[in-house]
């Protein structure tokens, strides 16, 4: 999952980025609206997390920019002001969560994996499956055929992905933007080398093999 962060406050931006990446997500941070909505605009996110109070574009602004050009990336917003009538402006301006600052990370993360189930529409809110492999989005644990496997986050992150795209072809470079993001170095073969732990630590001792690799191509999950 990739996540891009919009937060000035270069602390509280540093928190939300190192704590998104102890979960495993993919993290792009911008200090201002203008590079935020660039961003947002350009590449593909599966939440924004964006603070109203911004230099040179403000956050209600940014969301308005993305909503009126048919962006529907989900939006937790974030603000210091916690009366009903801004939070009442911001969700009408296209956001879909407001947290107010100071925050627990643990509450924002809840929220941001709440969005997320929401926009992509998981039919069980809380875990994914293929085959006898499962998912608890919740715990970020798996399992598979009731045997718990042991993953690191962004082995999981890594899994989560593959896993929400079953039956799809997924290239190396549209993994390595969700998983480790953008400006990740596309000449590393982190991706390969991650894909083997998985198969080692998911399909071996298994008769059937979840993980292929296409070729050239990239690589699929299914059954």
């Amino acid at each position: 999952m990739r996540v891009l962060v919009v937060e000035d406050d270069r602390k509280i931006a540093g928190f939300i980025s190192n704590g998104l990446k102890q979960e495993g997500y993919a993290v792009d941070v911008a200090d201002n609206g203008v590079d935020g909505f660039h961003l947002a605009s350009s590449e593909s996110y599966d939440a924004a997390i964006v603070d109203i109070m911004l230099p040179q574009l403000s956050g209600l602004d940014l969301i308005q920019g993305l909503r009126e050009q048919g962006d529907l990336t989900p939006v937790l917003i974030l603000s210091a002001r916690d009366a009903v009538d801004d939070r009442v402006k911001g969700l009408q301006s296209g956001g879909d969560d407001y947290l107010t600052k100071p925050f627990a990370f643990s509450e924002l993360i809840a929220r941001i994996q709440a969005l997320i189930r929401r926009a992509t529409a998981v039919a069980a809110p809380t875990t994914l499956s293929v085959a006898d492999l499962t998912l608890d989005l919740t715990r970020r644990r798996a399992s598979r055929g009731g045997q718990e496997i042991e993953l690191q986050p962004k082995e999981f992150a890594l899994l989560e992905y593959l896993v929400r795209n079953k039956g799809r072809l997924v290239s190396k470079t549209t993994i390595m933007e969700h998983v480790w993001g953008y400006d990740f170095d596309p000449q590393t073969n982190v991706v390969e080398s991650r894909i083997s732990r998985l198969r080692d630590k998911v399909d071996r001792g298994f008769p059937s093999q979840l993980i292929r690799t296409v070729r050239g191509a990239g690589y699929v999950v299914e059954e």
